[in-house]
């Protein structure tokens, strides 16, 4: 059954436990996954290639379940059609207390994955299509009024067209006009042109973060869907620099208190509710020591890049692959 994403609460969890998002909008993506996950947290989340590799393996751990759990929750990305028998197979057992949450990219009319979720009565299928510039200023307009924010048309239009139709991207860019507005400082023109990132430094930091995540595939897959510049080597090594300072002081507070939610809702800034669990992956994967030693390497090939742009991008290629690949949380 198709609903559309602000028809949600219309899902009824104990009855429709299995949901395929499909679509390119990331941001509302999220926005349906914490609406349906309210008090609740995933036990499991695989890629689809995992479960097509070990499909036994999968069936066990959906059939089993810990006795501190009232319900399984089950997340699965990069689904496509090759999945489909699987999901049917689960959809004919009717397991109890289990929900699974389906994430793919844009399906067409034809995939099979896709017409078993339009015909199904129980099951909900929900697109996620690109949000048009209308869509981002409403959902601006309802942030900043919620937080008594006031900003001009002229300077709205700046923020809504700098996110591209992203509304993951429009999100970050509130938060941080809103911690700005609480610094008491005054919004302008001016303000909002160095406050907000241009949509490109997006990959950037999505590069970054998977990297230190130690997403192995997605920074391999962002290396190769992207034509990186000598001159984005960079600003590349710039960001990079600056989030693994943070990541030490995380971590180094993670190493003091030895809790992991603790070390998220005290950091200063404060962590953008989408950026937590990664961020929580980039805490256990590293140790103080370590980022200190890979702040010690890329501050080197900063330096190195700046005397010679030639093979500048190789340079920073090969620290993230490389950096991607070791171990750093012992």
């Amino acid at each position: 059954m198709i609903i559309k994403s602000f028809e949600i609460k219309k899902i009824n969890i104990k009855k429709n436990s299995i949901i395929l998002l499909y679509g390119k909008n990331e941001g509302l993506k999220n926005q349906i996954k914490s609406s349906l996950l309210v008090n609740k947290v995933i036990s499991s989340n695989y890629e689809e290639s995992e479960i097509l590799s070990k499909p036994n393996e999968f069936f066990e751990t959906i059939s089993s379940k810990s006795f501190f759990e009232e319900e399984k929750i089950i997340f699965i990305s990069r689904v496509t059609d090759k999945i489909c028998e699987i999901i049917s197979e689960i959809v004919e057992k009717e397991f109890e207390d289990l929900m699974i949450i389906l994430d793919s990219d844009s399906l067409e009319k034809k995939s099979k994955i896709r017409s078993l979720f339009e015909k199904s009565k129980k099951h909900f299928c929900i697109p996620c299509y690109p949000d048009t510039d209308e869509t981002l200023t409403k959902l601006a307009f309802q942030i900043l009024k919620k937080n008594n924010i006031s900003i001009s048309s002229s300077n709205l239009n700046l923020v809504v067209n700098r996110c591209n139709g992203d509304r993951k991207l429009l999100f970050m860019e509130l938060e941080k006009i809103t911690h700005f507005v609480k610094n008491g400082k005054k919004i302008n023109y001016e303000n909002i042109s160095k406050l907000t990132n241009l949509v490109e430094n997006h990959s950037f930091i999505e590069l970054i973060d998977n990297c230190l995540a130690k997403n192995k595939n997605k920074t391999v897959n962002i290396l190769i869907e992207n034509n990186f510049s000598s001159e984005d080597s960079i600003i590349i090594t710039r960001i990079f620099l600056s989030k693994l300072k943070k990541i030490l002081s995380l971590c180094t507070e993670f190493q003091k208190n030895k809790n992991l939610d603790l070390t998220i809702s005290t950091a200063k800034p404060p962590i953008f509710w989408k950026e937590k669990e990664i961020t929580k992956k980039q805490i256990i994967n590293w140790t103080p020591q370590k980022i200190k030693e890979a702040l010690y390497q890329l501050s080197d090939i900063e330096l190195s890049i700046k005397k010679n742009y030639n093979n500048s991008i190789n340079q920073i290629t090969d620290f993230l692959l490389d950096l991607v690949s070791k171990k750093t949380n012992n």
